[in-house]
């Protein structure tokens, strides 16, 4: 990091509230200690920051159908790969993001991982907040009469297999989870035993017994 300035947003550890990960923080005032805010908690301390090289590299951002295009200030010698999360500080929102792709310099070329140094771009989506597909049986097993919603819920939103679940009018009992691709930490793909829990972040789609009562009122 370089060039601290009031106002600036870093990744810090905050004392307070998370001591062991890093937590967007404002810089309040610069110099050899410097004053930072906590955004979670509103904690203020002060913090040594080092001074390192860095690189500006552009980070797309996919969140909800749409993409868009921001940029990374980041240590030239920092390994990154599909899978990893960082947050990103846009003019919309500050976002945490997962890596999708990464794109090299020269090459156009997509890798898994790389140094920053020779990456050009950053292919992420949103996890902070995102929306999980489920597809809905009605209760007497038919197929003919399946329909499908979207739910909007935070990334560490946690579904488990055999809970109902209610939004808005939707009322549903999971049956069945399936896992996206650059989800780790999962032993399968799919899940489908009673108390198997997936976060929202990692769903590809989920599987449920509609439970809502108007949606199959004529049986």
């Amino acid at each position: 990091m370089s060039d601290i300035d009031a106002g600036d947003r870093v990744a810090l550890a905050c004392p307070a509230c998370s001591p062991r990960e890093d937590t967007v923080h404002e810089v309040l005032k610069p110099g050899g200690d410097v004053t930072v805010r906590c955004t979670d908690c509103s904690h203020v301390h002060k913090t040594t920051i080092e001074s390192t090289p860095s690189v500006e590299k552009r980070v797309i951002v996919s969140q909800e159908g749409e993409s868009f295009s921001t940029h990374l200030e980041t240590d030239p010698e920092e390994h990154v790969e599909v899978g990893d999360e960082f947050i990103v500080d846009t003019p919309e929102a500050i976002l945490q993001v997962r890596v999708t792709g990464i794109e090299l310099l020269e090459t156009d070329s997509r890798v898994e991982s790389a140094v920053m140094d020779e990456v050009e771009s950053v292919w992420t989506r949103a996890v902070d907040n995102v929306g999980v597909n489920v597809t809905l049986h009605p209760k007497d097993g038919s197929r003919d009469d399946t329909r499908s919603l979207k739910v909007n819920v935070p990334g560490d939103y946690e579904f488990t297999v055999g809970d109902t679940e209610s939004f808005g009018d939707n009322e549903f009992t999971i049956t069945g989870i399936f896992v996206r691709d650059d989800a780790e930490g999962y032993r399968f793909d799919k899940f489908d035993e009673r108390g198997d829990m997936v976060y929202a972040k990692d769903i590809k789609r989920i599987y449920g017994t509609d439970e809502t009562t108007s949606a199959w009122s004529a049986w």
